[in-house]
């Protein structure tokens, strides 16, 4: 298969980005993994055609000089908690690195800019998660210029093997016997499949009608949380009533949750929760959750 190019991606060694590597492969692409930390992409090397940059920053020199004679970067740097809750780190892994990259683009002349965000992003969300997705998105839209087509992709929660959403509800119902109280309990998700995900930005890459637009990305199903939690018992055979919290105990909960090890739920994920993450439009993700979670829950 003849090569169409080199991309760049940031964010490559985790979740999403270990299938959007195996997925850019499969389709062609060369692809340079930019990382701060080698020893997480370790699982990927023995992808065909795909380096891996180590450098100490994501300033915008550092990721100009990384980005070299590359035609496209995918950023899929991100965070769901940060170690404070004032906002600080958000703001510095989504805000801050969304302009060393937009720069960076320009500095080395790449054309194609694909970023992952978040449905809900908003610059006046009520979470900081969502603020700072927002502002991020605010500023590829603001500043990208004529000289970089960018395109946003928004999905809703994201399941799949080695997913942090349902393995951590697994993982939590676990150790939590009988009875097992959860906060937030009506919010509505409709889950998108990682796969999916991947997808969707592979084949935007160069397609030039997706340049300079946003997309949601949801499931075919929409699940209330105390719908998936239940079913995530129901898959790995645990015996366990989920009980939603009203909306006081709920906010208690985050806010003990918050200090606890691991940081399984805190104050942000909990106003994060006040907006259902559902899609406002028809998404081409049609991956249902019921085809894939058993697959990796029942090992559990």
């Amino acid at each position: 298969m003849a090569i169409k190019g080199l991309i760049g991606v940031l964010g490559g060694s985790g979740f999403v980005g270990s299938e959007l590597c195996a997925q850019l492969v499969d389709a062609g692409y060369s692809i340079k993994l930019i990382t701060r930390n080698i020893d997480k992409c370790r699982h990927l090397k023995v992808l065909p055609s795909l380096s891996i940059i180590q450098v100490n920053d994501f300033h915008a020199n550092t990721l100009t000089s990384a980005l070299k004679d590359c035609h496209a970067l995918i950023n899929l740097i991100g965070i769901l908690n940060e170690k404070g809750s004032d906002g600080k780190e958000f703001h510095q892994i989504h805000v801050d690195i969304t302009r060393a990259v937009l720069n960076a683009c320009e500095n080395a002349k790449i054309s194609r800019l694909l970023q992952l965000s978040a449905l809900n992003a908003h610059a006046d969300g009520p979470s900081h998660y969502l603020r700072s997705k927002g502002k991020a998105e605010n500023y590829l839209k603001t500043f990208s210029g004529p000289q970089v087509n960018y395109t946003i992709f928004k999905p809703s929660v994201i399941f799949g093997k080695g997913d942090s959403f349902l393995n951590r509800f697994a993982n939590l119902l676990k150790t939590i016997p009988g009875v097992f109280p959860l906060a937030c309990a009506n919010a509505r998700f409709a889950p998108v499949y990682v796969g999916d995900v991947a997808k969707s930005i592979v084949v935007s890459v160069d397609d030039k009608t997706t340049y300079n637009k946003s997309y949601e990305l949801c499931g075919p199903n929409i699940y209330s949380l105390k719908e998936l939690v239940q079913y995530t018992a129901n898959i790995c055979r645990y015996k366990r009533i989920v009980l939603g919290l009203p909306m006081f105990l709920s906010r208690l909960q985050a806010t003990i949750f918050e200090y606890m090890p691991g940081k399984p739920f805190s104050k942000d994920n909990f106003n994060s929760l006040k907006l259902d993450s559902i899609c406002s439009q028809c998404s081409p993700c049609t991956t249902s959750l019921q085809a894939i979670a058993p697959t990796y829950l029942d090992k559990n």
